[in-house]
Formats: structure tokens, C-alpha cells, sequence
């Protein structure tokens, strides 16, 4: 039997034992109250790159793991470019969606100069796609099989403002004599501007808008035009691509610009204008296709994408305004209804990976190895 002495003894550990743990129970508590959590409709990314092929497990589950919907971009090679080809696209799509997530991919047509007012009614009529794709011919990646010729697309544009479905505009020019950093300025001027003053009802949606001059045109246009604001235009400016040598992780089309520019992104994007709404333009490449000569353009922020947008709207005091931005403005553009699902963010810091499988290589994602002071988290 035990003696009296281990009997004290065990009684004493055990109260040091409860003892310690209620302290750390307090010190949860603690941590709790002092967390900052917002909850917001789940929202959804009008305009997102998933690739394909092996790429699709990475980037489909980040993108489910955070957005209910999402506008696909159809640059594929070949590209999405009929009705056919988009409902075999979602198939793969959705075939890679994890088994616990809800989420719906809108698919989109690729324009071309082929592409006819047949193949936009067929589109518009059908539940899976939402939209087409204007890309300017060698814009971007994926461009080459892109539009060269806007007037030949003139019975397109009339079938689409008829049947009211939206046109979704890469805004750059391509000609090698206007400046990179002039080219969306040059594009309104030479061709947005003239096209929604054409067919005024159009839908349009400008998209990663990166300058003063897209935002005031957005701005100045009817409701039927309305633009998206990725969150690496909202992070950085050109000074990015240089810092220290070439950044290829931050080299994007359009590209970044000057901090005025930024700062008019920001102010846009954080206002509470219902026509500036969320548009990741997530778009990874590999590190092999990112770091070498003649790297590929994008920058991938699907794996952290409210995270980023929450960071800048805490940063300019407008927590408020987020939800309207990420989870109401682009629904009603769509004419779609508002995700009833709520998502959880906390402001507590964590570390954002140094890459993600992709394929059989990586994608090195925005800010990584870095730490983002906002988290999406299950409550």
C-alpha cells in the first residue's frame, strides 16, 4: 500500500498538473479575446488561371479552399474556344475539386478571329459558360491564338450585347512602339473606349486593371462596364521586377507600374465601388518556365488570395469594405446571387510556403517565405 508520503506527494503533482493547466486554458482564452476575427459571405474570383493537366490538383484545390466560384481563363494550348471544349475543361476541372469543398467553375470561350455570333449564342445558352474572352493577338500567355483584327469581330460584339453576355478584356495593346507601362493606357484610348461607345449595353469587364487612367475609365463608363483588381497590383509596384536583380516571381502582364498607379488601385479597390470587384489573375507557372531567359508572365496567389486583400484593406482601415469588394460586387455584375456560406479570417501571423507541387516541378507563390498577417480559419 501506499504510504502517506506518496500519497501527498501525488496529490501535490496533481494540483500543480490542473494548476498549469488551467493557466494554459486562461492563455488561450486570452489569445481568443485579443485575435481579431471577421467573417464575411464566402467570396469568389472573377478571374483565375487553373491550367491543366497536372497542374490541376495544386491549383483547383487552392482555389476551392477559397473561393466558392470562379471565373477560368480558356488560355489553354489549344486554346477553350467552343462550347465543347469548355464543358471537357470543367470535367477535368471538376474532377479535381476536393471531396469536402463545394465549388463552381464559370467557364469562358476563347475569342479568336474566327469566332462567330453562332458560336456566342451557343455559349450564352448554355448553364456552364458565363463569359468570353477577349485576349489582343501575343498579348500574354497563352495570346497567340488571340483576336488581331477587332473589326472582324463586329456581328461577336453585337450577338454578346444581345444576348448580354459579358465580354472580359486582357486591356493591352501590342504594338512594339507604345511603351509596356503605356500599353493598357494606350489600349483604352485605341480600343476599349471606341468599343463600349459602339455597343453601349456590351457587358464588360476590364480586367486586372493596373493603372489611374483604367480606374477613372471604369469609372467614367456606363454600369455595364466594371473592372477586377488582382491583389499583386494592390501589393507592389515596377519597382518589384528589380529589387536586388531580376524578380521573375514578380513579373506579370499587364505589368506592375509606378506607386501612383498602385495607390489608385488601392483607393479604387477599398472605396466601396461596386464596379471594382475581386479578380485574382492567379496564374502559376513552374519554376523551370519562371526562371529562365525568356520567362513566363504571371504571378501566383491562389494558395493565400482573401489573406492578401485582407492585409491591404486592415492596412487602409477599410475591413468594412472587403466584403462588398470580394463577396457582393461581382455576383451582381454576373447577375448571380450572393454565396450564402461564410468564411472566418483571423488576424494572426503565419508563413507562407517556399513553393508548392506543381506537376513534376514547383510554383513558387506570391510572398513566399514571407508572413502574412491575416488567415482564413475554420471556426
Amino acid at each position: 500500500m501506499p504510504t502517506t508520503t506518496d500519497k501527498g506527494g501525488r496529490f501535490w503533482t496533481n494540483i500543480a498538473t490542473f494548476s498549469h493547466r488551467v493557466a494554459r486554458l486562461s492563455s488561450v482564452v486570452q489569445n481568443v479575446r485579443m485575435t481579431t476575427l471577421l467573417q464575411i459571405i464566402k467570396p469568389d474570383d472573377w478571374h483565375i488561371h487553373l491550367r491543366d493537366g497536372t497542374a490541376l490538383p495544386t491549383t483547383v484545390a487552392h482555389c476551392a479552399g477559397q473561393f466558392a466560384r470562379a471565373i477560368v481563363m480558356p488560355n489553354l494550348n489549344p486554346p477553350v474556344c467552343t462550347v465543347s471544349d469548355a464543358l471537357s475543361y470543367r470535367k477535368r476541372i471538376m474532377e479535381n475539386v476536393p471531396g469536402n469543398t463545394s465549388f463552381t467553375p464559370l467557364m469562358t470561350l476563347y475569342l479568336t478571329d474566327h469566332t462567330t455570333e453562332q458560336d456566342i449564342r451557343a455559349a450564352s445558352a448554355n448553364t456552364y459558360l458565363f463569359a468570353a474572352k477577349l485576349y489582343p493577338a501575343h498579348a500574354t500567355t497563352g495570346a497567340q491564338f488571340g483576336v488581331t483584327d477587332m473589326e472582324k469581330l463586329h456581328p461577336v460584339w453585337a450577338a454578346m450585347q444581345e444576348c448580354g453576355f459579358p465580354l472580359l478584356v486582357h486591356g493591352e495593346v501590342t504594338d512594339p512602339a507604345v511603351d509596356v507601362f503605356d500599353r493598357e493606357a494606350v489600349f483604352i484610348d485605341r480600343v476599349l473606349a471606341p468599343l463600349v461607345k459602339q455597343f453601349p449595353e456590351l457587358p464588360v469587364v476590364f480586367e486586372h486593371i493596373t493603372t489611374e487612367q483604367a480606374v477613372q475609365f471604369v469609372r467614367d463608363c456606363s454600369h455595364h462596364v466594371a473592372a477586377t483588381i488582382t491583389a499583386h497590383h494592390l501589393w507592389i509596384n515596377r519597382n518589384a521586377m528589380f529589387q536586388g536583380g531580376i524578380r521573375p516571381h514578380h513579373y506579370c502582364l499587364p505589368v506592375a507600374k509606378r506607386e501612383k498607379h498602385r495607390l489608385a488601385l488601392i483607393e479604387a479597390a477599398t472605396g466601396g465601388e461596386s464596379k471594382f470587384f475581386l479578380g485574382t489573375d492567379s496564374a502559376p507557372h513552374s519554376v523551370a518556365r519562371k526562371e529562365t531567359a525568356c520567362g513566363c508572365a504571371g504571378i501566383y496567389t491562389a494558395h493565400a488570395a482573401i489573406e492578401l486583400y485582407a492585409e491591404i484593406f486592415d492596412n487602409c482601415h477599410a475591413l468594412d469594405k472587403l466584403e462588398a469588394f470580394a463577396s457582393i460586387s461581382g455576383p451582381q455584375f454576373y447577375r448571380l446571387p450572393a454565396n450564402t456560406e461564410k468564411i472566418t479570417l483571423a488576424k494572426q501571423s503565419w508563413r507562407v510556403p517556399d513553393a508548392y507541387p506543381y506537376g513534376g516541378d514547383c510554383v513558387i507563390p506570391f510572398r513566399a517565405g514571407q508572413t502574412l498577417s491575416w488567415q482564413s480559419v475554420n471556426t
